[in-house]
Parts: structure tokens; C-alpha cells; sequence
């Protein structure tokens, strides 16, 4: 999922993402959008869909992670986390309840429960208690989403009702203004497969209509962070959707997907970009170097994306060190558009029942360029 934190994946337009680029959900971020313009803003605007003009569909996260990365500025408690705004100080709270209620009034189509990130290392017995805070967390704010869908059943028509009671929560439901949200757990542990393992076991009793896994790319070393990625795949169920929240690099992805992943978000496409970073099938290009000041070729030869069509390193070097504001489009664009042709391919690789050769194809062409 391309990242757009404050509404906006940066740099590209909606047409771009929706219709150049393909991409079929966005990812907007919680926290930020609460601080700014507010969550009662957007939903008096007509929810984020309609203030952002996007088609598709939308994930918000529960604001945790960015919460929790301000050591300074909060206070958790069994109720909640207790935080000041990095914009101007004033002070919030953020409790299992209340994130949902923001997640519903910016309208979001996949809502993610409160949980709490650990930083990396910490202590095994930091890891449980945070892992258990997480679950009861997670009870609360499925708890409180089935008071809200039950409420609105009542209020709705009889045909939104099976004949048994209310619709299942992990059954969306086609009501005015688009699909009813659906809300994931999040699976935490640190970097310790067990708690990781307790806490799938007992996010799976809510029975969700999916599962998000959190609490990596905080320090850890890679291949750390597939481990306790697939140290959960056999607990959670296959049937549901897999989100593993902010990760990874090009060519990590097909290896989460190997581990029973569907659906990722980062924002390593985008920000390399502006950084002058660019993935290409042949491995990185830093634009800044001196060997693509003259070079007329496009970023990649193999892209067939609007900058490789239109571009070459030489120009989109020039803008680099111009500081030209066109540059992060064309960069971030081209980025995006290797990240997804990438996911493509490994769906065809699924489909066609070639998964693991085309990885060992990937492996061996990561390791004659390394």
C-alpha cells in the first residue's frame, strides 16, 4: 500500500496512484490526521474518501506506532496512552475506544485496534506485559466496534440482518456510503516468537475479519523480522487477510508473501525518492553520483512507468541537485510503480503456481549484484 500519512501520498496526485499507477488502496495515518485537520473536520467534509477525492479503498492505522515513538511526550496506562501533539503540545488521550471512533469518522474501509509498540531491544518481560496490554486492548476495541455495528443494525433495515441476528463483524456490509469498516487486531511480542505466537492465539478468539502483525522495522535486524513474521503463519487463519505494517524493502516482499503475508504498506518507496534513491530491476541507483551526469538512459530499461518512459538519469539527476519539486514526483512515481509491477508478478507467480522459482530467480539476481 503506498503511504499517504496526512491524506496525501506525497508528491503524486490521486489520478496518478488510482489510475497511472494501479494501486487499489492507500494507507493514511491516524494520528496524524486526528492532530490535523481533525477527524470531525474530515467527517463533516464527507470522510477522507471524499476529502482526499479517492476511489479506492482506504487503511488507517490506530495511531500507535506514532504515539508510541514520542518516548518523551506520553504516558501509557491500562486505559490508554496519554500524549502530547508534536505540533503544539496540548494533550490528547488514545484509548481502545476512542481510536476506533476516529478511525469511523474519517471513514476508513480497514480500521487497525490500539496496540502497543515496543521499541527495540527491550527486555523480555517489557515484551509480555506490552503483549498482553495489546490484547486486552484489542478486546476492548472489538468489543466496543460490536456495540457500534449492533446499534446500527437496529437502526437499519431488516434485510442488513441474517435471520439469526446481526451480520457477523468480519462480513462487510453495503450500507449509503460504502462498505461497513472492518477492524484487525494487531499481533505484538517484540522480538520474542512465543509471545508472538500467545498473542495470535488469543487475537484469533475475536474472530476478525482480519489480522495485522506490528512492531517491526523498529531496529531489528532483517531477517529477524521474517522470523517472527512466520512465526505466527500457522496460527493465523488463511481464510482472512495477513498485514505485516511497515515493511519492507523490493526485494523483501516476495519473502513475505512466502510467509503467508497479503498485504504490506511502507514508506520506503516514496521517501528514498525524494532522497534521491531510486529501486530499479537491476538494483539501486543513487542519483547524486557523478557517473549519471551525462548518462541518457531512463532510470530503468526494463520500466515501462511515465519517468522511464519520458526521463533520463542524467536530466532527473540535474533536478536532484536543482532541489526541483519535480523530482520527487517522477522519483516517487517511478518507485511506486517497480513496488507494484513487483507485487503483480508475484501474483502471478501464485496464480500460475511458480512462487518459489521465481524467488530463487530474485535470490540469484540479489546476489550477482551484491
Amino acid at each position: 500500500m503506498p503511504v499517504g500519512t496526512q491524506g496525501s501520498v506525497k508528491g503524486l496526485t490521486q489520478k496518478m496512484l488510482g489510475e497511472e499507477l494501479g494501486a487499489r488502496i492507500i494507507l493514511g495515518n491516524t494520528y496524524h490526521l486526528y492532530l490535523r485537520p481533525g477527524h470531525e473536520t474530515i467527517a463533516k467534509l464527507g470522510g477522507l474518501h471524499r476529502f482526499i477525492n479517492w476511489p479506492g479503498a482506504i487503511l488507517t492505522d490506530s495511531g500507535g506506532f506514532q504515539v508510541f515513538s514520542l518516548s518523551a511526550l506520553r504516558k501509557i496506562t491500562d486505559d490508554g496512552v496519554v500524549f502530547r501533539s508534536h505540533l503544539d503540545g496540548s494533550e490528547h488521550i488514545f484509548t481502545p475506544e476512542s481510536t476506533v471512533e476516529v478511525q469511523r469518522a474519517l471513514g476508513s474501509d480497514i480500521m487497525m485496534v490500539l496496540d502497543e509498540c515496543t521499541e527495540y531491544p527491550v527486555s523480555r518481560e517489557h515484551a509480555r506485559a506490552s503483549m498482553q496490554r495489546t490484547v486486552r486492548w484489542a478486546g476492548r476495541g472489538m468489543a466496543h466496534w460490536a456495540r457500534v455495528i449492533s446499534s446500527a443494525g437496529r437502526e437499519t433495515s431488516a434485510n442488513e440482518s441474517t435471520a439469526g441476528g446481526e451480520r457477523p463483524a468480519r462480513e462487510p456490509v453495503r450500507q449509503a456510503g460504502g462498505y461497513r469498516p472492518l477492524l484487525f487486531p494487531i499481533v505484538q511480542g517484540s522480538m520474542f516468537g512465543d509471545l508472538r505466537r500467545e498473542c495470535a492465539r488469543r487475537l484469533c478468539e475475536f474472530d476478525a475479519p482480519g489480522y495485522a502483525v506490528g512492531g517491526l522495522s523498529v531496529g531489528e535486524p532483517r531477517p529477524l523480522s521474517l522470523e517472527m513474521v512466520e512465526a505466527t503463519e500457522d496460527i493465523l487463519p488463511r481464510d482472512r487477510p495477513r498485514y505485516v505494517m511497515g515493511v519492507g524493502m523490493l526485494d523483501e516482499l516476495g519473502e513475505y508473501v512466502a510467509r503467508g503475508v497479503d498485504m504490506m504498506d511502507c514508506v520506503l518507496p516514496t521517501r528514498n525518492a525524494r532522497n534521491g534513491y531510486f529501486f530499479t530491476s537491476a538494483g539501486r541507483i543513487i542519483i547524486k553520483n557523478s557517473q549519471w551526469s551525462d548518462d541518457p538512459r531512463p532510470i530503468d530499461e526494463n520500466c515501462s512507468c511515465y519517468t522511464c518512459r519520458n526521463y533520463s538519469r542524467a536530466y532527473l539527476r540535474h533536478l536532484f541537485l536543482a532541489r526541483e519539486m519535480l523530482f520527487g514526483t517522477l522519483a516517487s512515481f517511478h518507485n511506486l510503480a517497480i513496488y507494484l509491477d513487483r507485487l503483480r508478478q508475484i501474483r502471478e507467480a501464485i496464480l500460475i503456481g511458480e512462487l518459489p522459482a521465481y524467488l530463487t530467480r530474485i535470490h540469484s539476481d540479489t546476489a550477482q549484484r551484491d
